[in-house]
């Protein structure tokens, strides 16, 4: 069994026997390496406490004082939020194999050199050199590693089917636990967003196409109908416009104090790039209102919107994996023309870097706008690990239950992971390619502000 990463991110360390599980949501390389028996190191390899806390003082002062001068404390807090989330994901894993008795040696943030760490019991906690990511080591994770005979028993591969299982999701599992709370926060504490028919702003279509402007529409008028159909919401509004590309429409606004009606003409024009023929848009942000929500009702509606950043996100990451998606996505590194269409038009997967440029934007305009971006954030990340391949979570899940079908009573069977070695690599291959790709183009053509 391998390493088990957050993110595609993290996917650029080969296959490894090594036992642990590594949630390194963004790691550039999540390479931990230990001893196959997961027993720790000799003492030499431990720094003195009192000189690692000294040093993993001045790094974080380090790291709080650059964050200050360089004026990007909305960066540094969602590198922060990252980072607990990742954490957070890995004491999933630590706590319920815990519960299940499996011996649990390491539960470290970050990779490389220890930088501090402390012992309680038979598990070692701490902070390593590069924090791109964590991760919990338990023994005896594949058929391949060698275990401590009296060991043996407390290994994750001598557990029930049912504690693999919930070991082996329990990371995934927090995300939604994450995204639940965030958005229950936000809706009881900040407010749950209603949408509004007032335009708030304008953005071109395309380069020199400008509907909106063209047509004399003006910030703060309230939108009534379009082409004789009333507008009662954000969706009625865009089902309209979408549908009508080219084609001049009525549109019917009120406008002033006291509010009037004014009656004006806009044609709305398809983005570049755009690969739905109902994707027309006259190049306006429509405002929103947020509402405060009980919470006990909170409950619910936070459950609501869990679920359908859920659908969505499944909808985006099978359109994006598609051989359709993947040809666009692969097009757009030499097609400059291309790259910019998918930029403004946000349709385009973005790597971690670009997820973070994206929060520390959202940061920017609003805790809402924040929470609400990373709970879209922690859910993605979240299913990626559900992936049936290792060395993901779900490829984990995979072979448990792979395990579970070859099994017969009183007889457990242990799959052969060696086998699955070569086709895990290739996976790793293909994910380090799609996410250089991804960072490239995040930098060379990022996706426009959508906060602005």
């Amino acid at each position: 069994m391998s390493e088990i990463t957050g993110t595609p991110d993290a996917a650029t360390a080969a296959p490894s026997t090594n036992g642990a599980f590594g949630g390194a949501a963004g790691a550039a390389g999540s390479g931990a390496r230990h001893d196959a028996s997961g027993v720790p190191g000799p003492a030499s390899d431990q720094r003195e406490p009192k000189g690692s806390v000294v040093q993993l003082i001045a790094v974080v002062a380090a790291v709080l004082a650059l964050s200050m001068l360089t004026h990007s404390l909305d960066l540094l807090l969602v590198i922060v939020a990252i980072i607990v989330m990742v954490m957070i994901h890995e004491l999933g894993h630590f706590a319920t194999a815990k519960w299940s008795h499996m011996k649990v040696t390491e539960y470290f943030l970050g990779f490389g050199p220890r930088l501090w760490s402390f012992r309680r019991g038979e598990t070692e906690y701490g902070v390593k050199v590069l924090p791109l990511g964590g991760y919990v080591k338990i023994i005896g994770m594949s058929n391949t590693e060698d275990v401590d005979p009296a060991d043996e028993p407390r290994t994750y591969r001598q557990q029930p089917f049912p504690n693999r299982l919930m070991v082996a999701l329990a990371g995934s599992f927090m995300h939604f636990v994450m995204a639940f709370v965030l958005l229950w926060g936000l809706f009881v504490f900040i407010g749950q967003p209603q949408p509004s028919t007032s335009v708030a702003g304008f953005s071109p279509v395309a380069r020199g196409v400008d509907p909106a402007r063209v047509a004399g529409l003006r910030v703060g008028d309230d939108i009534v109908s379009v082409d004789g159909h009333a507008v009662t919401s954000t969706p009625d509004f865009q089902r309209t416009v979408g549908r009508n590309a080219g084609v001049a429409l009525s549109i019917v606004v009120k406008r002033g104090n006291p509010a009037r009606l004014v009656t004006l003409t806009v044609t709305p024009a398809r983005p570049s790039g755009a690969t739905s023929k109902d994707d027309a848009r006259i190049g306006i942000y429509l405002g929103s209102s947020t509402v405060t929500v009980a919470p006990i009702h909170a409950l619910g509606t936070a459950a609501v919107w869990v679920g359908r950043i859920t659908t969505g996100t499944v909808s985006a990451l099978g359109h994006t994996f598609s051989p359709h998606g993947l040809s666009a996505f692969f097009g757009q590194l030499d097609n400059t023309k291309a790259a910019d269409a998918a930029a403004k038009a946000d349709s385009r997967p973005v790597s971690l870097p670009g997820a973070v440029r994206l929060a520390d934007q959202a940061a920017k305009g609003g805790a809402a706008d924040l929470l609400g971006v990373l709970a879209t954030i922690i859910i993605a990340v979240g299913l990626i690990n559900l992936v049936p391949m290792l060395p993901l979570d779900g490829g984990h899940v995979l072979v448990a239950v792979y395990e579970r079908i070859r099994s017969r009573k009183g007889k457990a069977y242990h799959a052969d992971v060696t086998k699955l070695i070569p086709v895990a690599s290739a996976f790793v291959l293909f994910l380090i390619v799609f996410v250089a790709a991804a960072v490239f183009l995040d930098f060379a053509h990022p996706i426009a502000n959508p906060f602005q």
